[in-house]
Order: structure tokens, then sequence, then C-alpha cells
């Protein structure tokens, strides 16, 4: 059975008819061409292909495209201000914090998502006061709020800095 939608992405919206069983993943890149959100282990468990949705980071490969009707779609693309870099694009380049790069664009938008949930106050299971006014994001938290984006090179050190450097910058402000 196929059904049109209109989706959102990067500020664009796109209608498409799409077969109800359609990932957005598979919407994104086979359909829209849209290539960042990459498809990795298909299952949910790699963060390749992670987007923001509506602001919040999603693994698209677990997302139906027909779910997600007007639906507001970030790509790593769309981080990109004024036809510049995103900091965490930056920073991610001035850290050397990818290898073979296939993982790069899913841990950006997480990162970038990840920022934005510690900013708002959510704690993860290593966060060490609850009740604290500021989640201070080091180390072992970044590594704990990244943990679902996989990097085969193993390039975490750099990721984990790259990170580290656009929090001191972007999510206190």
């Amino acid at each position: 059975m196929e059904q049109e939608i209109t989706i959102k992405v990067d500020g664009t919206g796109h209608r498409l008819t799409v077969d109800t069983r359609t990932t957005l993943l598979d919407a994104l890149r086979e359909r829209l061409g849209i290539t960042s959100p990459k498809k990795g282990c298909d299952h949910g468990q790699c963060g390749a292909c992670t987007i923001l949705l509506a602001g919040r980071r999603i693994n698209s490969c677990l997302a139906l495209a027909v779910a997600f009707e007007d639906e507001e779609i970030v790509t790593a693309e769309g981080l990109a201000e004024d036809g510049g870099l995103h900091p965490m694009h930056r920073s991610f380049i001035e850290h050397d914090a990818f290898q073979c790069g296939y993982c790069t664009p899913g841990q950006i938008v997480s990162a970038v998502g990840m920022l934005e949930e510690a900013s708002s106050g959510w704690p993860s299971s290593v966060t060490a006061d609850l009740d604290a006014d500021e989640i201070v994001l080091a180390d072992e938290e970044i590594r704990e709020r990244m943990s679902g984006n996989l990097c085969r090179c193993a390039a975490y050190v750099n990721i984990v800095s790259a990170i580290s450097e656009t929090a001191g910058g972007e999510a206190r402000r």
C-alpha cells in the first residue's frame, strides 16, 4: 500500500508517494538523495543513520516515513548555518574526529542533539548530580550519551574531544 506524504528535511518540504513500510532512512536516501544519514546496521544499533526529528535524535532506520508527516527533520547538512559549517562540524574537522568518515554525519547530528538534551537538564546513567542546575559534560558523560553511535575506526578519543570543545562554547549559552 502506498501513501502520499510531505516531509520537511533541512527546511525544505518534499511531497512523496511511499510504500507504507518505507523507513525514513530509505525515503531520505533513495527517494530524496540525501545521503548523510548512512545505512550501517539497519537495526538501530550503530547510529550511522541518526537524524534530528523535531529537535530529538532518532535512528531513521527504525522509523517509518509515513509516521512523520510534516515533522521537521534535520540531517548533518541541515546543521549548516548561513552556508557555513556548524560549530560541531568545525570541531570535528579541527580535532580530526573521523577516519573513514562513514559514521561522521550520524556522530555530528547525535552530538548536537545530545548537547541540547544536556542543556535541557536530561540526566544520563552516569550523571553525578541529578539535582545540579547544570550537567557537567565530562568525558565520561559524553561517552555515555554518545554510546549509541559506533565508530568502526575507533576515533572515539578525538570525537569526545571535538564534542567537549563544542560543549564549552555552545552548550552553556
